[in-house]
């Protein structure tokens, strides 16, 4: 097997959560304990959605943690030539089409229903590009690490976005092409993004790239039960005095890693070394609720 090689990539909308650090701290200490590469890729395709500074912010905070990355930090908004070369084989092979649909046009819909894959229905409209979900690879079947045998017919989830009618990338094809480009085997992330699997796994297959291993984590719920989020106004982690210490220690507890008590009071570097040669997925219960500390 190649080395390990793992990856957190988040999306400088803002500020890094509570959820974000057990994410984070989760594919940490996966790939520490596997004496492994952990690498850091900013997810900036979307510059309407980050605000200047955001990336800046999350550095901080991740080194606050003291959760230090291997090698530069990877900006997607650098990178759309890649992009753009796998959309081409994409379109090559027939998997990708233009779409100049609106959401609201098919609102009364529970999933786009592909009226532009056999020719675009509006050619003088912005067009996005889907790709053919009923042609690619399917059913798509995977081992989670956490949650076992998952499988699912992306067709029955509609024809994603590869490309958006304002000309930017969307997260299913950018992804696959950066986690190929950085040789990475091991995705640990949060269990919302279990259902993108299907598609980035269709993906990878007709662009003939290396199928990652998955491991989805439980997720932080707010108050309200929702997902942990920015949408949701989730605070902002700090990244100085005592309130780092203790939230590290609240995220090993979320992650089911049970660390010792008095340990919530020592600096984040003796956490981390605790914590590392304890990781264990197994002590992981899928499920169970993890609320906001």
């Amino acid at each position: 097997m190649p080395p390990y090689r793992g990856r957190f990539a988040p999306t400088p909308s803002g500020p890094l959560h509570f959820g974000s650090l057990v994410a984070a701290l989760g594919s940490y200490l996966d790939a520490r304990q596997a004496g492994g590469a952990w690498l850091l890729r900013i997810e900036d395709i979307d510059p309407p959605r980050c605000p200047a500074g955001a990336s800046d912010t999350i550095l901080r905070q991740l080194e606050a943690f003291g959760l230090h990355w291997d090698g530069p930090v990877s900006y997607q908004s650098d990178y759309h030539d890649a992009y753009q070369a796998a959309l081409g084989r994409l379109i090559d092979q027939g998997l990708a089409y233009p779409c100049s649909c609106s959401r609201k046009q098919w609102r009364d819909h529970p999933i786009y229903p592909g009226w532009c894959r056999d020719g675009i229905r509006e050619p003088d409209r912005p067009a996005a590009w889907r790709l053919r979900s009923d042609l690619a690879l399917r059913p798509i079947e995977w081992q989670d690490r956490l949650f076992g045998t998952q499988r699912f017919d992306p067709a029955a989830l509609g024809d994603v976005v590869l490309k958006r009618k304002d000309g930017l990338w969307a997260y299913q094809l950018a992804v696959v092409v950066d986690d190929a480009a950085q040789g990475i085997t091991e995705i640990v992330r949060g269990h919302d993004l279990l259902d993108n699997t299907p598609w980035q796994r269709q993906l990878q297959v007709a662009l003939g790239l290396a199928e990652p291993r998955y491991l989805h984590l439980p997720l932080i719920l707010g108050a309200d039960g929702q997902k942990l989020s920015k949408q949701n106004l989730a605070p902002a982690l700090p990244w100085e005095g005592p309130e780092v210490r203790r939230l590290l220690h609240r995220a090993l507890e979320a992650l089911d890693q049970a660390p010792a008590p008095g340990l919530i009071r020592e600096p984040v570097a003796v956490q981390l070394a605790e914590a590392i040669p304890r990781w264990s997925v197994a002590r992981l219960r899928p499920e169970a609720q993890r609320h906001q500390p």
